[in-house]
């Protein structure tokens, strides 16, 4: 039974010793001459102005990972909707659950404002 995994285990393998190798090659041959003026961000040929990096609000990270969340869990009514006929009145109240606790979560992170822009 576990002999089916073989392939896929040595692929990983292969891939995993392949990233390292990449990566410990590129960083020991490499050019490192760090200079001021390559550290400094550029930006459509204009003089940067303010830090190259700066500290982005919590809110935004929220937003992307609600989005992402709320995303994949409507990719599930495809499925659904596709066997509905089979799954009959047991697959409808299922549904309806799902669809309960997503309204749950989405009036939960209305309510604590993450949706809100400012």
């Amino acid at each position: 039974m576990l002999t089916e995994y073989l392939p896929i285990a040595i692929l990983l393998l292969v891939a995993t010793v392949l990233a390292g190798l990449v990566i410990a090659i590129g960083h020991l041959f490499g050019p490192r001459r760090p200079t001021e003026r390559k550290a400094a961000p550029y930006e459509s040929g204009m003089t940067p102005f303010g830090p190259g990096t700066r500290r982005m609000p919590v809110r935004f990270y929220m937003v992307a990972v609600l989005f992402i969340l709320f995303d994949i869990e409507v990719v599930f009514f495809l499925p659904w909707a596709i066997v509905f006929r089979k799954l009959g009145l047991f697959g409808l109240i299922e549904m309806v659950i799902f669809v309960i606790i997503l309204l749950v979560g989405y009036i939960y992170a209305w309510k604590k404002g993450a949706l809100e822009w400012e």
